[in-house]
């Protein structure tokens, strides 16, 4: 045997060995996506919270608490926006572009990031990352079995999914930034920094997480409206969906072809923005803490930027501690329900509240099916929706069950952050800042159940759907 021959065998053995690999964690991310998602999401808030923590990552260049770098990590993977440092001036410009970084990670989501860095890869989008991204689209693929292909995207449009994921947030917040640059030159503040500001900003926006670049917050910003209205816009493309945007950009003229999920969201959504408003108006205008130092027009606007920030946003212009106590029950309702599926926004989702409350009108006109826009919701879909705001309910009591008797804060107070930390909404009434440890990775975990989402935890846990073959004998208990 040649010494060539010799030379190359450790070679071809170590690429045997990471065809192999890849191929195993292919047919894992193929057999249960959900598990692979919750896995990849494990690993890198490992690996940013072991990045938060060197000591280049902070503007002092000290260490970084485990619990700090860990939140830290967690909060920006999942597109949170709490924190429990000063996120404008803890941490180092290096530690800044992990934020940038991650935010962009955690918008897009695992899987249809993999799949579309498999695209680039292969030149091709295989079977396999079709389906790992049609599972991140749309969580009912992620159960087994037949699947009726009356989706917001079908499986065969997955790769002009993929496409217009890509595009629509690098342009959604190329175009952001642009139309905030000119407002901070106006303002005074230097290019450089109006630059990094304004592509900052538009990130935070678009992917939902809220964070700041400046010490002060939106305080420089709460009477500029075009300011604010841009961060609207973002939170509001952000938080519709990717499947909706991608609908959009391909019958905007021509609503009658838009899907059920299209037609649900933007209704529920355009509900909620609306009916948020008008409470907070109605709650709030005369709180000498908050909005009764603004005349009408001022109030007015208040209430639709709050309106907007509740539902995922994580802005806000005033102290949210301030604010009435009514006033944070409706925000909790508001960041319970969250944005659309498959978008950058947390909850249990607006279409979720949509086919509950379909079923209950249903049921209280006595109708067998759930319909609407002309379509018939199946009962699969009903039993997952249900499935969602129980378990969402029950991760949020047990959550502010536990924090309560940790700090003995006020109970207002404790739901409203633990709301904003399940359905990875950012804002915060203060208690995050003085949780301790204990406290701190307590609301991590509520965090990253709220984003992972239920759905995709109960797929991750339950295997594979097994056939039965047989029924148990029907009884009906007394319910209601």
């Amino acid at each position: 045997m040649s010494g060539n021959t010799m030379g190359r065998r450790p070679e071809i053995i170590v690429r045997h060995g990471l065809a192999r690999v890849r191929e195993a964690v292919s047919d894992f991310a193929a057999k249960s996506t959900s598990r692979f998602a919750i896995l990849v999401f494990s690993f890198l808030i490992f690996v940013f919270t072991m990045l938060f923590s060197l000591p280049i990552a902070s503007a002092d260049r000290e260490v970084t608490p485990i619990a700090d770098a860990l939140f830290t990590a967690v909060s920006v993977i999942c597109v949170t926006g709490l924190s429990t440092v000063d996120m404008a001036t803890h941490w180092s410009l290096f530690g800044h572009v992990l934020v940038f970084i991650g935010v962009q990670i955690g918008a897009l989501g695992v899987l249809t990031l993999a799949s579309i860095l498999g695209f680039v890869i292969a030149r091709r989008l295989g079977l396999r990352q079709k389906l790992m991204a049609a599972s991140d689209t749309n969580p009912l693929r992620s159960h087994h079995g037949p699947v009726a292909e009356g989706q917001a995207v079908r499986l065969g449009e997955i790769g002009n999914l993929l496409v217009t994921v890509a595009v629509s947030a690098l342009v959604i917040e190329a175009a952001l930034a642009v139309l905030l640059f000119p407002r901070m030159l106006l303002d005074g503040i230097n290019p450089w920094d109006a630059a990094w500001n304004s592509v900052y900003y538009a990130a935070m926006a678009f992917t939902n997480t809220g964070f700041t670049p400046n010490a002060e917050g939106l305080a420089a910003f709460e009477n500029d409206y075009w300011f604010l209205s841009i961060l609207m816009l973002g939170v509001f493309l952000g938080s519709i969906g990717f499947p909706v945007i991608y609908a959009l950009s391909r019958n905007f003229r021509r609503p009658s072809r838009w899907s059920l999920h299209v037609k649900l969201t933007l209704v529920t959504t355009i509900i909620l923005f609306f009916a948020g408003a008008l409470a907070f108006i109605l709650l709030e205008f005369n709180n000498p803490e908050t909005w009764n130092k603004w005349n009408l027009w001022d109030t007015i606007f208040q209430g639709f930027f709050l309106s907007a920030m509740t539902r995922s946003g994580g802005f806000s212009t005033v102290d949210i501690g301030d604010l009435n106590g009514s006033t944070l029950l409706v925000a909790d309702m508001l960041m319970f329900i969250g944005g659309g599926s498959a978008s950058t926004a947390g909850g249990i989702k607006v279409t979720t509240l949509a086919v509950l409350f379909l079923a209950a009108f249903a049921e209280a006109r006595g109708r067998e099916g759930v319909e609407v826009f002309r379509r018939r919701i199946p009962q699969d879909v009903l039993r997952v929706a249900v499935s969602v705001v129980l378990w969402g309910a029950t991760i949020v009591a047990l959550s502010t069950i536990v924090i309560l008797q940790m700090t003995k804060a006020p109970l207002d107070h404790v739901l409203f952050d633990v709301i904003s930390a399940f359905a990875t909404v950012g804002l915060s009434t203060g208690l995050v800042s003085d949780l301790p440890d204990a406290g701190v990775y307590v609301l991590a975990v509520t965090m990253f159940l709220g984003r992972v989402g239920t759905v995709t935890l109960a797929a991750a846990v339950a295997a594979s759907q097994s056939g039965q073959l047989f029924k148990r004998p029907e009884e009906r208990p007394i319910v209601g």
